[in-house]
């Protein structure tokens, strides 16, 4: 085992004798080790219940026979971190975490690891970490939010956001606001709707390195200790079969989870973190691939923001199981792939029920034939940008506006407020990109505030950005190349006319090849946001979106 590089042998006696320091035992030593990887904190959330979760996962790998060892992640609260710099830091966290797991688990060498993240980016980051190092991994996620409550309606925390549009727009008052902030976000858990996070728990299910509840059993029930516990277990067969994260992770595996987020109508932020893990796994994917399987997957949940229903009754709908044996009916899964049980993902479904046609739609019924998500190219977007069409009202499908043009979030959610802003307008924010922010910020502000001043189905929102699994409308983000690398975007004037053809997955300016060409020798970069700190390395290293936002 990868242990007895430090439990073995005389030469490693300086080694045992740290462990016997931490109060482990000879006999302790003996056994696999185990990293417990927690993103507890008592800044998110999401993760204040994480201590718990982890201490149920050492008690199951003890009782298997492995040694437990408590190990820290970061972890940052997307919805603290929003409207603000703080929001930059986000989704370049992913990396550190990635960083930070390998590190801890190689410099320590141990056997095997049980990952218990929750929220947005700590997930895939864990996850990365575990295909980057390909040894024996299991995630063991906190579970999401029990739903609120608002003016008699069950409501999270997107409801939350577009009330403030609401209030802005007069259509709320102080009372109607503070009843919003007081009630929409009511236990621990990662926030109740199909956001990032739930979005990615749900898909570490669909991947195989998740047991099956890890993405609904809600973060209050005692049922998420239970898993714990199982999990605990599974890492120790884990590592007994020497099964590794890449043989659960894998290109079969992975359009597994791609049809399950077409299925479920996850995040746009899935197509991020998607495809950088397909790069640490050394897996090809590209963008195509996600409109390929979009075409041919009906979608059968509109969780919030797309719908009223939350994680809770996708849970006791019957889960994701449920919703993979509707796909199975149609033979959209492959359900041969192996997973963290042991067994596969038709062996892990067998018998599971839909119980609630509300949460999850028949197959022969569902919301529509095709999928959540649709990538979009055109002369705007030449390698790509990503919406979440099950979230965008009918009469947005297709839209032609004139571009309302912004060099940042701020002036845009500024001009939002102040009501300059009108119904056929298509609001850009550029430089907001991995390079251009740096770190892509979530435009939850901007989509909120037009969901709440009752502007969604009549303005479209295009940014080289990205947008919080809660944004609804006709939001459209990631678009590639960026601003800040001299994508066409950079070049939109006020007023320009924009064609957006989601059915057709097209996005384009409708402006003439020459007037962009004089643009261009014209155009004058501006100065990086940020010059300081760890994000002007950022800056320098990530690569584009439609790469995954990787660091090179």
């Amino acid at each position: 085992m990868r242990s007895d590089n430090v439990t073995k042998g005389a030469e490693r006696a300086p080694n045992r004798s740290l462990f016997y320091a931490l109060g482990y035992t000879e006999e302790d030593l003996k056994k696999p080790l185990i990293a417990v990887v927690s993103a507890y904190s008592e800044i998110v959330p999401g993760h204040m219940n994480l201590d718990k979760l982890a201490d149920a996962v050492k008690a199951g790998i003890e009782s298997a026979g492995g040694t437990a060892f408590l190990v820290p992640a970061i972890g940052v609260c997307d919805g603290i971190a929003m409207g603000h710099m703080g929001m930059k830091y986000s989704l370049p966290s992913r990396e550190l975490i990635c960083d930070s797991v390998e590190t801890m688990f190689l410099g320590h060498q141990f056997d095997g690891m049980v990952l218990i993240p929750n929220c947005d980016k700590i997930v895939p980051g864990m996850v990365m970490a575990a295909v980057r190092m390909d040894v024996p991994a299991i995630v063991c996620s906190g579970g999401p939010m029990l739903a609120g409550t608002y003016g008699g309606d069950e409501v999270s925390l997107s409801k939350m956001f577009e009330a403030v549009g609401a209030y802005k727009a007069g259509l709320i008052d102080d009372e109607k606001l503070e009843d919003c902030t007081q009630n929409c976000c009511p236990s621990c858990g990662s926030c109740s709707g199909m956001y990032t996070a739930n979005s990615m728990n749900c898909l570490c299910e669909a991947i195989g390195i998740a047991l099956p509840g890890n993405g609904t059993v809600p973060a209050v029930y005692s049922k998420r200790l239970q898993l714990g516990r199982m999990a605990g277990a599974a890492i120790l067969n884990l590592v007994k079969n020497n099964i590794t994260a890449r043989q659960i992770i894998n290109s079969r595996s992975i359009k597994n989870a791609l049809t399950c987020d077409m299925a479920l109508g996850c995040s746009t932020n899935t197509v991020l973190h998607l495809l950088a893990i397909a790069h640490e796994a050394g897996i090809p994917l590209d963008l195509k691939i996600f409109n390929e399987i979009s075409a041919k997957t009906p979608n059968l949940c509109h969780l919030a923001p797309a719908g009223p229903t939350h994680m809770p009754e996708l849970y006791h709908a019957g889960g994701i199981p449920a919703v993979q044996n509707e796909l199975a009916k149609k033979n959209l899964l492959d359900l041969d792939c192996l997973t963290v049980t042991g067994k596969t993902v038709g062996e892990n479904i067998k018998g599971a029920v839909n119980k609630n046609h509300n949460a999850i739609r028949p197959i022969e019924d569902p919301y529509s034939e095709t999928g959540g998500l649709q990538i979009l190219w055109g002369n705007l977007a030449p390698n790509g940008c990503v919406v979440k069409r099950s979230a965008v009202a009918p009469e947005m499908q297709k839209h032609t506006g004139p571009a309302r043009v912004f060099d940042g979030e701020e002036d845009a959610i500024s001009a939002i407020y102040a009501g300059n802003i009108k119904p056929g307008d298509v609001v850009v924010i550029r430089y907001e990109g991995p390079k251009g922010g740096p770190g892509m910020r979530e435009m939850l502000n901007p989509t909120s505030a037009l969901a709440g001043m009752k502007l969604d189905k009549t303005v479209a929102l295009i940014t080289d950005g990205r947008f919080s699994g809660a944004s609804r409308g006709a939001s459209i983000g990631h678009v590639s190349p960026e601003a800040a690398s001299g994508g066409p975007i950079r070049l939109v004037q006020e007023g320009d006319m924009i064609a957006i053809d989601i059915p057709n997955a097209s996005i384009n300016l409708i402006v003439d090849e020459a007037e962009l060409e004089k643009r261009a020798k014209n155009y004058k970069q501006p100065e990086p946001k940020v010059t300081s700190g760890w994000l002007s390395r950022y800056a320098r290293m990530v690569a584009s979106a439609d790469e995954g936002a990787v660091l090179h």
